[in-house]
């Protein structure tokens, strides 16, 4: 071992130091920047998790902020499948992971990405959490995916106890336009003692939307669609119609 690599640690040294480097919001830019160019050409697994790491990081000015991180999503994107293994433990374990399932869909095919998404509703379930905002992104991503295997990950977050999170489920279903999975679950939510109006609202604009009908259920949604959507009616065919 030479006196350089004595004390600055070597190439192991060297990659800490600029992984800290990349998550320190306290340098400037350019030279966060510089360790960010390091980490891409090193591409080993603790430089791909320092990559990661630069999106748990917000830095104070804005626009740096935004083209670090897309200097850091383009870096990754472009190292292709390689960046699976970490990327999975930085889902995993991130607050906030927008950036982290980006870089999913075009690191991997639907096949290559369900274990992983499924890994994480799995332990961001519809339990109650303090912060839900890791779920509302995973339910984005699901919601994106025209799959029946997301419409039914959709389905337990109509129960979760918080309201955003049930919304999010709910715009989810209705976008994805599955009735055999969708339906069933929103005429029951529609018909349950939701008690947000707005979820409420939605699922009846969505029934409307989609051309679904409330059979089953008919009497109860008429006086539902007369106070949350004035003018609107059930038809004869069990159809929720808006106001023209």
């Amino acid at each position: 071992m030479g006196l350089k690599e004595m004390f600055f640690g070597g190439a192991e040294g060297r990659r800490k130091r600029h992984v800290a480097r990349a998550r320190n919001k306290d340098a400037q830019s350019a030279d966060r920047f510089a360790s960010l160019d390091a980490l891409r050409d090193d591409a080993s697994d603790e430089a791909i998790a320092g990559l990661l790491g630069r999106f748990t990081m917000r830095y104070d000015k804005s626009i740096e902020d935004e083209q670090e991180k897309d200097f850091v999503y383009e870096c990754l994107v472009k190292m292709g499948k390689k960046v699976l293994p970490e990327l999975t433990k930085h889902l995993r374990s991130a607050d906030s992971i927008a950036w982290g399932l980006k870089i999913l869909t075009h690191v991997a095919d639907l096949d290559e990405a369900w274990p992983i998404l499924a890994d994480l509703c799995e332990r961001n379930d519809n339990t109650y959490t303090r912060d839900p905002s890791k779920k509302i992104q995973i339910l984005h991503q699901l919601q994106d995916l025209d799959d029946k295997r997301s419409a039914e990950a959709l389905v337990p977050y109509l129960a979760d106890i918080d309201e955003g999170v049930r919304y999010v489920a709910v715009e989810g279903l209705i976008k994805l336009k599955m009735p055999e999975i969708g339906r069933d679950p929103l005429l029951a939510l529609l018909v349950s003692k939701e008690p947000s109006r707005r979820i409420l609202t939605r699922v009846a604009e969505g029934f409307a939307e989609l051309g679904w009908d409330v059979k089953g259920q008919t009497g109860v949604v008429e006086k539902l669609v007369a106070d949350l959507l004035p003018g609107g009616r059930v038809d004869g065919q069990g159809k929720i119609k808006r106001k023209a």
